[in-house]
């Protein structure tokens, strides 16, 4: 087990390095061959896109095999980027658009096939621990892999970054490899409905469905206030923008921090009373943030830094350990979609709002993110006796790996517990 841990957290590492190097320097290659901030952030939209199919793309995770597909991506990834060295002008820009899109596609198999080949070579009680180390590895890695990416353009250009990176999803492609699984999915004993049976699973349990809900909340509510960020910054501070790199490497050091503890506390706590503490801290940072004091505005950072990877490491855990094994793949990537589909609208919406000014956006974030965790926490309190969901033992031929939310699985009666081997 502590092999598979290291490599997990190992395959995160390379996968947050290339992609958070490549993500910049795309957008700046594009900005020097055609002058056009525009068709820059249609880079990132290429990237991001691909999330939204989410729910069909899980299915390929389920119908086929799931370690030779994550493989599978990563060395297409790694086969596609040298593409790049084609690009000397203008005239192949379309190229760069490619392999954007490219990454996505591939990103959005890796995370939902990660997602669940995780159960298969993990104890139950190991999964939250883990998460927590990747989101660590993958948050610290965004301090460094910019910086890093945009130093070698500077030095040597495109071409190097896009080779250089091109070796990353073939070493993540090596640790998926190496892998030692216990088990595979067993056959869904009932018709395969593709895209419906993953959101039946997905909204009929509300031990995973509060906790990916209460993280969509925040991280839309992230992105929403994002023009507010930087508001705050320029105007109500009266400081220059490079001051918002301060801001962020405090909120990423919030998110290591948080990813470190992040397992033990869903261990003691479970995973929606984990989400519900992420969004709050989320919500508390929103108004910390109105604040016309610096200090007040870089504590707010280390908050929603805080915050943000607790409820997003709960929500996976959640799918992980309350979702049918056959049904992971496709349930993993939905909630993916679920979580991260919001930016894709809030973003504009917040940069609209910020016109009235950088507080009421922060404002509405944070009384949405509060609304939401009282509404949780009340049904929560007043749950009644559970009702058989599909992913419960109630229908034939799913199966349930873990205890109710909050419930230590290790104690969980008919619960298989693979024991760790250290």
């Amino acid at each position: 087990m502590r092999r598979n841990a290291i490599l997990f957290v190992a395959v995160s590492l390379l996968s947050g390095l290339g992609g958070s190097a490549m993500a910049l320097v795309t957008g700046i290659w594009i900005l020097d061959l055609t002058g056009s901030p525009g068709l820059a952030a249609l880079a990132g939209l290429c990237g991001y896109a691909p999330t939204l199919g989410g729910p069909w793309l899980g299915v390929l995770v389920d119908r086929l095999p799931r370690r030779p597909l994550v493989i599978a991506a990563n060395l297409t990834l790694a086969a596609t980027l040298p593409s790049l060295l084609a690009v000397r002008g203008p005239g192949q820009v379309w190229l760069l658009f490619c392999v954007a899109t490219v990454y996505g596609i591939a990103y959005v198999l890796v995370d939902a096939g990660e997602s669940a080949l995780l159960p298969a070579a993990l104890s139950p009680v190991q999964l939250g621990r883990v998460n927590g180390w990747r989101s660590s590895a993958q948050e610290g890695v965004k301090l460094v892999a910019p910086l890093a990416g945009a130093g070698l353009y500077t030095w040597q250009g495109g071409h190097l970054v896009a080779l250089l990176a091109a070796g990353l999803p073939a070493l993540a492609a090596a640790g998926f490899a190496a892998l030692r699984l216990t088990r595979t999915p067993p056959p869904v004993a009932q018709p395969d409905r593709g895209v419906r049976v993953g959101l039946a699973v997905l909204f009929g349990a509300a031990s995973i469905r509060r906790p990916v809900v209460l993280a969509g909340v925040a991280i839309g509510m992230s992105g929403f206030t994002t023009a507010a960020g930087y508001a705050v910054v320029t105007d109500t501070l009266g400081l220059p923008a490079t001051f918002l790199g301060v801001l962020l490497s405090a909120q990423g050091a919030g998110s290591v921090a948080a990813g470190l503890v992040a397992g033990r506390l869903i261990s003691r706590l479970g995973p929606t009373a984990v989400a519900l503490a992420g969004t709050g801290l989320f919500a508390l940072s929103c108004l910390v943030r109105c604040l016309p004091w610096w200090p007040g505005v870089v504590t707010a950072s280390v908050l929603g830094g805080l915050g943000l990877p607790w409820a997003l490491v709960a929500a996976v855990t959640a799918v992980q350990t309350h979702s049918p094994d056959a049904l992971l793949g496709r349930v993993a990537a939905t909630a993916n979609t679920v979580m991260f589909g919001p930016i894709a609208a809030m973003t504009p919406l917040g940069s609209a709002a910020v016109l009235l000014g950088p507080r009421p956006p922060l404002v509405l974030a944070a009384a949405v993110c509060l609304t939401v965790c009282t509404l949780t926490w009340r049904r929560r309190r007043d749950r009644s006796p559970s009702r058989p969901s599909p992913a419960s033992p109630g229908r034939p031929g799913l199966t349930s790996r873990a205890a109710p939310d909050g419930v230590n699985a290790r104690r969980a009666p008919g619960t298989r517990i693979r024991q760790p081997s250290r």
